[in-house]
Protein backbone atom coordinates (compact mmCIF):
# COMPACT_ATOMS: atom_id res chain seq x y z
CA UNK A 1 0.00 0.00 0.00
CA UNK A 2 1.42 3.59 -1.23
CA UNK A 3 2.40 5.92 1.45
CA UNK A 4 -0.61 8.30 2.30
CA UNK A 5 0.68 11.68 0.95
CA UNK A 6 -0.65 13.94 3.85
CA UNK A 7 0.95 17.47 2.41
CA UNK A 8 -1.71 16.43 -0.78
CA UNK A 9 -4.76 15.93 1.57
CA UNK A 10 -3.74 19.32 3.26
CA UNK A 11 -3.99 21.51 0.06
CA UNK A 12 -7.17 20.06 -1.23
CA UNK A 13 -8.93 20.47 1.37
CA UNK A 14 -7.66 23.70 1.89
CA UNK A 15 -8.37 24.62 -1.38
CA UNK A 16 -12.07 25.14 0.11
CA UNK A 17 -12.19 28.74 1.08
CA UNK A 18 -14.35 27.74 3.87
CA UNK A 19 -11.80 25.98 5.32
CA UNK A 20 -8.93 27.72 7.20
CA UNK A 21 -5.40 26.48 7.94
CA UNK A 22 -5.89 24.76 11.35
CA UNK A 23 -9.10 22.70 10.21
CA UNK A 24 -7.57 21.76 7.17
CA UNK A 25 -4.79 20.34 9.22
CA UNK A 26 -6.91 18.58 11.19
CA UNK A 27 -8.68 17.11 8.27
CA UNK A 28 -6.02 15.64 6.85
CA UNK A 29 -4.62 14.13 10.32
CA UNK A 30 -8.36 11.94 10.10
CA UNK A 31 -7.20 11.10 6.89
CA UNK A 32 -3.99 10.26 8.11
CA UNK A 33 -6.04 7.86 10.74
CA UNK A 34 -8.31 6.48 7.95
CA UNK A 35 -5.15 5.01 5.65
CA UNK A 36 -3.00 3.65 8.48
CA UNK A 37 -2.85 0.25 9.56
CA UNK A 38 -1.26 1.40 12.74
CA UNK A 39 -2.27 -1.86 15.53
CA UNK A 40 -1.73 0.16 18.73
CA UNK A 41 -2.43 3.60 20.14
CA UNK A 42 1.61 4.09 20.30
CA UNK A 43 1.84 3.19 16.83
CA UNK A 44 -1.32 5.69 15.81
CA UNK A 45 0.45 8.62 17.80
CA UNK A 46 3.36 8.37 16.37
CA UNK A 47 1.94 8.18 12.64
CA UNK A 48 0.10 11.19 13.47
CA UNK A 49 3.50 12.85 14.86
CA UNK A 50 5.33 12.05 11.86
CA UNK A 51 2.26 13.16 9.44
CA UNK A 52 2.22 16.72 11.50
CA UNK A 53 6.64 17.09 11.06
CA UNK A 54 5.89 16.40 7.37
CA UNK A 55 3.35 19.31 7.22
CA UNK A 56 5.35 21.41 8.99
CA UNK A 57 8.20 20.87 6.86
CA UNK A 58 6.59 21.97 3.81
CA UNK A 59 4.97 24.85 5.05
CA UNK A 60 6.21 28.17 4.80
CA UNK A 61 3.96 29.40 7.79
CA UNK A 62 3.77 26.77 10.04
CA UNK A 63 2.23 28.65 12.82
CA UNK A 64 -1.84 28.24 12.49
CA UNK A 65 -1.10 24.59 11.25
CA UNK A 66 0.48 23.54 14.11
CA UNK A 67 -2.18 24.73 16.13
CA UNK A 68 -4.49 21.99 14.24
CA UNK A 69 -2.14 19.13 14.22
CA UNK A 70 -1.16 19.86 18.25
CA UNK A 71 -5.21 20.18 19.34
CA UNK A 72 -5.76 17.11 17.14
CA UNK A 73 -2.89 15.35 18.23
CA UNK A 74 -3.62 16.24 22.32
CA UNK A 75 -7.47 15.44 21.64
CA UNK A 76 -6.66 11.94 20.44
CA UNK A 77 -3.97 10.84 23.06
CA UNK A 78 -7.02 12.52 25.44
CA UNK A 79 -9.96 10.45 24.00
CA UNK A 80 -11.76 8.58 26.47
CA UNK A 81 -13.14 5.34 25.14
CA UNK A 82 -14.70 2.18 25.58
CA UNK A 83 -14.25 0.34 22.00
CA UNK A 84 -14.42 -3.31 21.89
CA UNK A 85 -11.16 -3.37 19.92
CA UNK A 86 -8.33 -0.91 18.44
CA UNK A 87 -10.72 -0.74 14.97
CA UNK A 88 -13.64 0.48 16.25
CA UNK A 89 -11.45 3.00 18.03
CA UNK A 90 -9.83 3.99 14.96
CA UNK A 91 -13.34 4.96 13.21
CA UNK A 92 -14.64 6.86 16.73
CA UNK A 93 -11.28 8.71 16.05
CA UNK A 94 -12.29 9.50 12.22
CA UNK A 95 -15.77 9.81 13.62
CA UNK A 96 -15.08 13.01 16.04
CA UNK A 97 -12.41 14.50 13.95
CA UNK A 98 -14.83 15.08 11.25
CA UNK A 99 -17.61 16.18 13.79
CA UNK A 100 -15.19 18.75 15.21
CA UNK A 101 -14.49 20.25 11.68
CA UNK A 102 -18.16 20.11 11.09
CA UNK A 103 -18.96 21.96 14.04
CA UNK A 104 -15.74 24.14 13.82
CA UNK A 105 -17.34 26.05 10.96
CA UNK A 106 -19.98 27.45 12.60
CA UNK A 107 -17.50 29.27 15.52
CA UNK A 108 -17.30 32.52 13.16
CA UNK A 109 -20.93 33.39 13.80
CA UNK A 110 -20.77 32.40 17.43
CA UNK A 111 -17.92 34.75 17.31
CA UNK A 112 -19.14 37.56 15.18
CA UNK A 113 -22.93 37.36 17.54
CA UNK A 114 -20.34 38.46 20.15
CA UNK A 115 -18.34 40.62 18.77
CA UNK A 116 -21.41 42.59 17.44
CA UNK A 117 -22.44 43.92 20.98
CA UNK A 118 -19.28 45.85 20.79
CA UNK A 119 -19.93 47.34 17.70
CA UNK A 120 -21.96 51.00 18.56
CA UNK A 121 -24.34 52.62 15.55
CA UNK A 122 -21.44 54.95 13.71
CA UNK A 123 -18.72 52.65 14.31
CA UNK A 124 -15.41 53.51 12.30
CA UNK A 125 -13.57 50.68 12.43
CA UNK A 126 -9.86 49.63 11.40
CA UNK A 127 -9.09 46.25 9.90
CA UNK A 128 -5.75 44.69 8.74
CA UNK A 129 -5.30 42.04 5.77
CA UNK A 130 -8.18 39.88 5.56
CA UNK A 131 -10.04 37.34 8.02
CA UNK A 132 -13.25 35.56 7.56
CA UNK A 133 -14.18 36.06 10.73
CA UNK A 134 -13.64 39.55 10.73
CA UNK A 135 -15.29 39.69 7.21
CA UNK A 136 -18.44 37.82 8.88
CA UNK A 137 -18.77 39.86 11.99
CA UNK A 138 -18.47 43.37 9.55
CA UNK A 139 -21.13 42.00 7.46
CA UNK A 140 -23.18 41.11 10.48
CA UNK A 141 -22.90 44.42 11.99
CA UNK A 142 -23.50 46.33 8.34
CA UNK A 143 -27.17 44.51 8.19
CA UNK A 144 -28.51 46.34 11.81
CA UNK A 145 -25.76 49.31 12.13
CA UNK A 146 -24.06 52.11 10.12
CA UNK A 147 -20.50 50.94 10.04
CA UNK A 148 -17.63 52.45 7.97
CA UNK A 149 -14.34 50.52 7.84
CA UNK A 150 -10.43 51.53 7.26
CA UNK A 151 -8.79 48.51 5.20
CA UNK A 152 -4.95 48.09 5.58
CA UNK A 153 -2.80 47.51 2.05
CA UNK A 154 -1.34 44.26 3.90
CA UNK A 155 1.87 43.75 2.06
CA UNK A 156 3.71 41.98 0.90
CA UNK A 157 0.21 39.75 0.49
CA UNK A 158 -1.86 42.61 -0.31
CA UNK A 159 -5.24 40.81 0.71
CA UNK A 160 -6.36 44.09 2.69
CA UNK A 161 -7.92 44.75 -1.22
CA UNK A 162 -9.46 41.95 -1.06
CA UNK A 163 -11.10 42.66 2.05
CA UNK A 164 -11.68 46.26 0.94
CA UNK A 165 -13.99 44.84 -2.40
CA UNK A 166 -15.86 42.38 -0.63
CA UNK A 167 -17.22 45.33 1.65
CA UNK A 168 -17.38 47.39 -1.02
CA UNK A 169 -19.53 44.75 -2.87
CA UNK A 170 -21.64 44.39 0.44
CA UNK A 171 -22.28 48.21 0.34
CA UNK A 172 -19.87 48.72 3.08
CA UNK A 173 -18.75 52.04 2.78
CA UNK A 174 -14.99 51.42 3.23
CA UNK A 175 -11.25 53.25 1.97
CA UNK A 176 -7.79 51.31 1.26
CA UNK A 177 -5.08 53.12 3.37
CA UNK A 178 -1.72 52.36 2.96
CA UNK A 179 0.17 50.49 5.67
CA UNK A 180 2.26 53.68 6.29
CA UNK A 181 -0.95 55.69 6.96
CA UNK A 182 -1.83 54.09 9.92
CA UNK A 183 -1.43 56.52 12.55
CA UNK A 184 -2.67 59.19 10.18
CA UNK A 185 -5.89 58.01 10.12
CA UNK A 186 -6.26 56.62 13.86
CA UNK A 187 -7.92 60.06 15.20
CA UNK A 188 -10.56 58.80 12.87
CA UNK A 189 -10.81 55.57 14.07
CA UNK A 190 -13.42 53.96 17.18
CA UNK A 191 -11.55 50.94 17.27
CA UNK A 192 -9.40 48.41 15.71
CA UNK A 193 -10.44 44.66 14.47
CA UNK A 194 -8.37 41.92 13.73
CA UNK A 195 -8.47 38.36 12.76
CA UNK A 196 -5.82 36.03 13.80
CA UNK A 197 -3.01 33.37 12.79
CA UNK A 198 -2.61 32.14 16.15
CA UNK A 199 -3.68 33.19 19.80
CA UNK A 200 -0.49 32.29 22.01
CA UNK A 201 0.18 30.84 25.58
CA UNK A 202 1.21 34.52 26.28
CA UNK A 203 -2.49 35.82 25.17
CA UNK A 204 -0.35 37.64 22.60
CA UNK A 205 -1.76 37.46 18.78
CA UNK A 206 0.64 36.11 15.96
CA UNK A 207 -1.32 37.69 13.00
CA UNK A 208 -0.44 39.11 9.34
CA UNK A 209 2.66 41.29 9.41
CA UNK A 210 1.86 44.95 10.73
CA UNK A 211 -0.52 43.87 13.04
CA UNK A 212 1.63 44.76 15.74
CA UNK A 213 2.47 48.14 14.26
CA UNK A 214 -1.02 48.72 14.73
CA UNK A 215 -1.47 47.10 17.90
CA UNK A 216 1.12 50.09 19.16
CA UNK A 217 -0.36 52.76 17.16
CA UNK A 218 -3.66 51.91 18.71
CA UNK A 219 -2.51 51.97 22.12
CA UNK A 220 -0.56 55.54 21.92
CA UNK A 221 -4.00 57.06 20.91
CA UNK A 222 -6.09 54.93 23.50
CA UNK A 223 -7.77 53.12 20.83
CA UNK A 224 -9.28 49.58 21.46
CA UNK A 225 -7.66 47.01 19.79
CA UNK A 226 -10.06 43.98 19.43
CA UNK A 227 -8.63 40.09 18.09
CA UNK A 228 -10.82 37.69 16.52
CA UNK A 229 -10.20 34.09 16.72
CA UNK A 230 -11.41 30.66 17.08
CA UNK A 231 -10.25 28.28 19.49
CA UNK A 232 -8.69 25.99 17.66
CA UNK A 233 -5.77 28.89 16.66
CA UNK A 234 -5.30 28.75 20.44
CA UNK A 235 -1.46 27.55 20.66
CA UNK A 236 1.11 26.51 23.22
CA UNK A 237 3.66 28.60 21.58
CA UNK A 238 5.57 31.56 24.08
CA UNK A 239 7.43 33.84 21.72
CA UNK A 240 9.45 36.15 23.51
CA UNK A 241 10.07 38.31 20.42
CA UNK A 242 9.48 38.37 16.94
CA UNK A 243 12.43 36.37 16.12
CA UNK A 244 11.08 33.58 18.40
CA UNK A 245 8.38 32.85 15.55
CA UNK A 246 8.15 29.26 13.73
CA UNK A 247 7.92 31.53 10.41
CA UNK A 248 10.99 33.46 11.13
CA UNK A 249 14.55 32.44 9.39
CA UNK A 250 17.64 33.88 8.30
CA UNK A 251 16.53 35.52 4.81
CA UNK A 252 14.30 37.25 6.54
CA UNK A 253 15.42 40.76 6.87
CA UNK A 254 18.82 39.81 5.53
CA UNK A 255 21.58 41.91 4.36
CA UNK A 256 22.11 40.39 0.68
CA UNK A 257 25.78 41.45 -0.59
CA UNK A 258 25.95 44.07 -3.62
CA UNK A 259 27.10 42.93 -7.26
CA UNK A 260 29.71 43.59 -8.97
CA UNK A 261 30.02 44.53 -12.31
CA UNK A 262 32.24 43.60 -15.12
CA UNK A 263 34.89 46.17 -15.37
CA UNK A 264 35.72 45.11 -18.94
CA UNK A 265 34.72 42.84 -21.79
CA UNK A 266 36.99 39.80 -21.99
CA UNK A 267 38.15 41.28 -25.51
CA UNK A 268 39.71 44.30 -23.61
CA UNK A 269 40.69 42.50 -20.51
CA UNK A 270 42.68 40.13 -23.33
CA UNK A 271 44.36 43.02 -24.90
CA UNK A 272 45.18 44.66 -21.57
CA UNK A 273 46.85 41.64 -20.47
CA UNK A 274 49.36 41.36 -23.87
CA UNK A 275 50.38 45.13 -23.15
CA UNK A 276 51.03 45.03 -19.28
CA UNK A 277 54.40 45.29 -18.59
CA UNK A 278 55.64 44.25 -15.21
CA UNK A 279 55.77 47.35 -13.59
CA UNK A 280 51.93 47.79 -14.48
CA UNK A 281 51.50 44.79 -13.01
CA UNK A 282 52.81 45.48 -9.87
CA UNK A 283 51.81 49.13 -9.32
CA UNK A 284 48.58 49.24 -7.10
CA UNK A 285 45.39 50.68 -7.91
CA UNK A 286 43.09 53.07 -6.59
CA UNK A 287 40.03 51.97 -8.74
CA UNK A 288 37.17 50.25 -6.86
CA UNK A 289 35.13 48.15 -8.49
CA UNK A 290 31.70 49.05 -9.98
CA UNK A 291 28.31 47.96 -8.63
CA UNK A 292 25.78 46.80 -10.20
CA UNK A 293 22.83 48.93 -10.59
CA UNK A 294 20.01 48.18 -7.90
CA UNK A 295 16.79 46.57 -9.47
CA UNK A 296 14.63 45.83 -6.53
CA UNK A 297 11.54 44.11 -7.02
CA UNK A 298 8.55 43.57 -4.97
CA UNK A 299 8.35 39.87 -5.49
CA UNK A 300 12.37 40.71 -3.79
CA UNK A 301 10.61 42.98 -1.15
CA UNK A 302 8.45 40.00 -0.39
CA UNK A 303 11.10 37.32 0.15
CA UNK A 304 13.09 39.43 2.43
CA UNK A 305 9.85 40.44 4.81
CA UNK A 306 7.51 38.45 7.10
CA UNK A 307 4.32 37.15 6.56
CA UNK A 308 3.05 37.01 9.99
CA UNK A 309 4.29 39.18 13.46
CA UNK A 310 3.85 38.92 17.25
CA UNK A 311 1.76 41.45 19.25
CA UNK A 312 2.53 41.45 22.90
CA UNK A 313 -0.30 40.65 25.17
CA UNK A 314 -0.44 43.95 26.83
CA UNK A 315 -1.34 45.87 23.78
CA UNK A 316 -4.71 43.38 23.27
CA UNK A 317 -7.95 44.65 24.85
CA UNK A 318 -10.03 41.32 24.25
CA UNK A 319 -10.08 38.05 22.01
CA UNK A 320 -13.43 37.24 20.83
CA UNK A 321 -13.70 33.65 20.29
CA UNK A 322 -16.69 30.62 20.40
CA UNK A 323 -15.46 30.37 23.94
CA UNK A 324 -16.57 33.77 24.86
CA UNK A 325 -15.04 37.16 24.88
CA UNK A 326 -11.59 36.67 26.83
CA UNK A 327 -8.50 38.80 28.35
CA UNK A 328 -5.03 37.86 26.91
CA UNK A 329 -4.84 36.63 30.76
CA UNK A 330 -7.71 34.68 30.23
CA UNK A 331 -6.49 32.63 26.86
CA UNK A 332 -3.62 31.43 28.85
CA UNK A 333 -6.12 29.90 31.55
CA UNK A 334 -7.95 28.47 29.00
CA UNK A 335 -4.87 26.75 27.16
CA UNK A 336 -3.98 25.33 30.45
CA UNK A 337 -7.48 23.96 30.51
CA UNK A 338 -7.94 22.66 26.86
CA UNK A 339 -4.96 20.34 26.64
CA UNK A 340 -5.09 19.42 30.50
CA UNK A 341 -7.92 16.69 29.23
Amino acid sequence: MPAFAIYSAFKRILANEEISTPLAAILALTELIENSDAGTMFELVKALNDGAHDLQKQASNPISLNAGCELFIAFVTLFPHDSANFADLKKELILQGQNYAAEALTYRKKIAELAFGFIKDGSVILTHSYSRVVMQTLLLAHKHKHISVFVTEARPRGLGIKTAEALTAAGVPSTVILDSAVAYVMDKVDFVLVGSEAVVESGGLVNAVGSNQIAIIARAANKPFYALAESYKFHRLFPLSQYDLPSHNSKILSFPRPLLAERASSTNLSARDSTASAHDLSTPTDEKPDLVPPKITQQQISENNPDVDYTRPDLISLVFSDVGSLTPEGVSQYLVGMFAG
